[in-house]
């Protein structure tokens, strides 16, 4: 089989936020051998970009320059072996959480409160309800942009709060993950303690990107976090076009229908523009957004 390549493809089905232009060129490698392929034969000159379950990302409304890889459902696995458990880059992150658990195994249970896959919770060292990707992870695999195999340890990675030091032209495509073992009921109703907890405190039914901005340093913020921030400047509800801040959860941005990716910018800059002269720090984003303004 070989990657499916559309020209001039429209990316906003792709994200959660469902915005953003078209991509140049846009490929949809099924297996390995498709994506070495296809990064081997892209001009290391063409601008690329990896794209995920589009969970965390705005693509604004000109669009992205160059190449876009969206690894297809090949990518997905997940396997349980002894204390060690292997995901490829396009698994959701609560699917790992959840076969961890059914394994027995302790500590990933944080994973099911990510909405997002593997290789972005890898990129962005994503974390929740008290754990963070780092924590338990071991090694990962990639392919660069001459269509090689690249091994990568928690060293390479150099993760810290929300980042990693991984090349941004490496195709992260499998991970693994290190978890003691422990009590699949006991990880199994913490999975689902924390799905009811994100149901009733998160807008998960909207087009959200899930948190907007990173939590700012305690020492800086007086000890607000970013919701807490985001409502001291009277942002919850906040509307701009057809986008808005949260009522439910004022650190979520939503498109109430018809939101362009410059509302959603505009409305996040605004909120930023109120904490920085109203409280006196920065609030940054978490969002990733990427592409041409239109």
């Amino acid at each position: 089989m070989t990657a499916r390549l559309m020209e001039n493809a429209p990316l906003a089905p792709y994200t959660w936020l469902r915005v953003g232009g078209q991509a140049d060129r846009l490929i949809l490698p099924s297996t390995e051998q498709d994506l070495a392929k296809a990064l081997a034969t892209t001009p290391e000159t063409d601008p690329l970009t990896i794209l995920g379950v589009g969970s965390n990302v705005i693509i604004r409304d000109g669009g992205i320059e160059g190449t876009v890889i969206r690894l297809g459902p090949g990518f997905g696995k997940v396997a349980v072996d002894g204390t060690k458990v292997t995901a490829g880059a396009a698994c959701l992150d609560a699917r790992v959480a959840k076969a961890a658990a059914q394994a027995g195994l302790s500590g990933l249970a944080f994973m099911a409160g990510i909405p997002g896959t593997i290789g972005g919770a890898m990129r962005m060292n994503a974390g929740a309800y008290g754990g963070e990707t780092k924590d338990h992870f071991v090694s990962a695999r990639a392919i660069d942009r001459k269509g090689r195999e690249v091994h990568l340890t928690a060293e390479d990675f150099a993760f810290r709060y929300r980042h990693s030091e991984v090349p941004p032209d490496l195709v992260l495509i499998e991970a693994t993950f290190e978890a003691p073992q422990g009590d699949a009921v006991e990880e199994l109703a913490k999975i689902a303690d924390i799905m009811e907890r994100r149901e009733a405190t998160q807008p998960i039914r909207e087009k959200t990107g899930g948190s907007t901005f990173k939590n700012p340093d305690p020492e800086t913020s007086g000890g607000r976090s970013a919701w807490q921030s985001v409502d001291a400047v009277g942002g919850r509800g906040r509307v701009v076009g057809d986008a808005q801040m949260s009522e439910l959860h004022a650190n979520f941005m939503i498109n109430r229908g018809a939101a362009t990716a410059a509302d959603l910018e505009a409305l996040g800059e605004s909120i930023r523009a109120d904490v920085r002269e109203q409280l006196g720090y920065e609030l940054e984003w978490e969002i990733k957004r990427i592409g041409r303004h239109a």
